[in-house]
């Protein structure tokens, strides 16, 4: 499975607004410094994620966006479907109708049901929290390194 651009994109900037869970809300092109894109494109990912139910707006001069829950109660996959649609290794183990003809006698369809389980696994029990923590003891690391050369 290979993550567009449009997820990558948009996980990190669910990410960073859990890294500033708490604060006041982050405003569109503060998120779009942060990951070093157009605010056009950042504000495709932030609607498509706000239709989803995991971020919000606040309108106003103190305005921006934040998620809709907390961290450790959404996990990666639910960010990752809204934003693709489906996480499917490939077309014959996502949801749906979407199958080759050949599904009941592909010698590789056990392999490829495998794999999505244990994507779908990983998907579901990593959290936005987790993330965000792993992210923030990553920068602590890096300002410690820097301090020690």
């Amino acid at each position: 499975m290979k993550l567009s651009t449009r997820s990558r994109y948009g996980l990190k900037a669910v990410v960073d607004l859990a890294v500033y869970e708490g604060e006041a809300p982050v405003t569109l092109s503060a998120l779009a410094g942060m990951q070093g894109v157009s605010e056009a494109y950042l504000e495709q990912l932030l609607r498509a994620l706000r239709r989803a139910g995991i971020v919000e707006t606040v309108r106003g001069a103190a305005g921006g966006y934040r998620l809709s829950c907390a961290p450790e109660a959404l996990d990666v996959g639910r960010v990752l479907a809204a934003l693709e649609g489906s996480t499917a290794v490939v077309d014959c183990v996502g949801t749906g109708d979407a199958c080759c003809e050949n599904a009941c006698t592909c010698s590789a369809r056990p392999l490829f049901l495998k794999l999505q389980s244990r994507i779908n696994d990983v998907l579901r029990d990593t959290t936005i929290a987790d993330l965000a923590s792993d992210y923030i003891e990553q920068k602590r690391r890096i300002e410690h390194a820097k301090g020690l050369s």
